[in-house]
């Protein structure tokens, strides 16, 4: 793992999202992935370590990775960053909240448009952004040595929906074959739902592969 950065997952909101923290323990600078609803334990440990939020970042703008972004940011003071192809479901964040009776804020707009390619920087370490379209259509991963962070792109058996307005299947699974499944064989898999995998074992195992 990149420079020993800590990770801890937490299952947030109604629908269990994965909520990362990320964090550089000689700086002690963090970025959280996904903070899809407000919950206490995210902030307890920010305070427990003593952590500097630097970034909020979402994987894409599913009311369930985005619906804590307000709250968050209003804690930490922390800048959101986000695909800009997710800018329409962000403004349709009350609309989606609606649909799937899910309680929460507004986002705030973020300060940062991603874009494949981008690094994001935590200390010493370097994230880089994957464009992995299909379950939605600005949906990016996070790689960094040994590690994915793929929001609801891929799942531990499984691949993310792509019935969802804006989705496609054929571009699911091409992201997924072309920017996932090359990456090296151990990379730890970290899902916006559900328990973590790796590259081998979805290789090996993943009914769609």
């Amino acid at each position: 793992m990149s420079l020993g950065i800590q990770i801890r997952r937490f299952e947030v909101g109604p629908l269990m999202t994965n909520c990362y923290v990320i964090w550089d323990p000689s700086s002690l600078q963090a970025m959280v992935v996904d903070p899809g609803a407000a919950d206490r334990a995210v902030l307890s440990i920010i305070e427990k370590e003593n952590l500097s939020v630097t970034l909020i970042v979402n994987t894409h703008a599913h009311v369930d990775h985005v619906g804590g972004n307000r709250w968050l940011q209003e804690a930490t003071g922390a800048p959101i960053a986000l695909h800009e192809k997710e800018k329409t479901l962000l403004e349709q964040m009350e609309v989606q909240a609606a649909v799937f009776n899910y309680p929460c804020d507004s986002s705030p707009d973020p300060s940062r448009w991603l874009q494949e390619g981008d690094e994001l920087t935590l200390s010493g370490n370097r994230f880089r952004v994957l464009h992995t379209p299909g379950h939605s259509p600005g949906s990016v991963s996070l790689h960094t040595e040994g590690v994915a962070l793929v929001g609801d792109t891929l799942f531990a058996g499984s691949i993310g929906r792509s019935d969802l307005p804006g989705g496609s299947h054929a571009e699911l699974i091409h992201a997924i074959q072309t920017k996932l499944l090359v990456l090296e064989e151990e990379t730890r898999i970290l899902p916006g739902h559900g328990p973590e995998t790796t590259v081998s074992r979805e290789k090996r195992f993943n009914p769609f592969f």
